[in-house]
Formats: C-alpha cells, sequence, structure tokens
C-alpha cells in the first residue's frame, strides 16, 4: 500500500474509502511540482487510517471482556 501511496496516491484514498479527499489529491498530483505534497499526504493518512483502525479494533476487544 505504500507503494501505491507514492506513485499514485489519488488511488489509496479510494481503498480507504475516502473518495473527496481522493479527487482532492488528484487535482493535486495533476501538477508535478503537486506530485510531491501528494505522496506525502497520502503516506500520512494512510498510517493514521491504519492506526485509527488498530484502535477501533483494541477497543472491540476491550468491550467483549
Amino acid at each position: 500500500m505504500i507503494f501505491l501511496c507514492i506513485f499514485i496516491p489519488f488511488l489509496s484514498f479510494f481503498f480507504m474509502g475516502k473518495p473527496f479527499q481522493g479527487i482532492l489529491c488528484l487535482l493535486l498530483q495533476i501538477t508535478l511540482i503537486g506530485w510531491l505534497p501528494a505522496s506525502l499526504w497520502a503516506v500520512f493518512v494512510y498510517f493514521s487510517y491504519k492506526l485509527d483502525k488498530q484502535h477501533k479494533e483494541l477497543l472491540e476487544a476491550q468491550n467483549k471482556d
């Protein structure tokens, strides 16, 4: 997924279920200068999404007990 975030940043947002951010990222990465910020943004959001998912799983596990 990191490979996807770096080379096709807008597509990674669609896989994470964030279509509006994906469209905004696509508009940003259309320019050559905007490619780097779009890639960094996608990587940051991916790690944030992954961390939120882990927190949700942890809370669900605690609530079961």
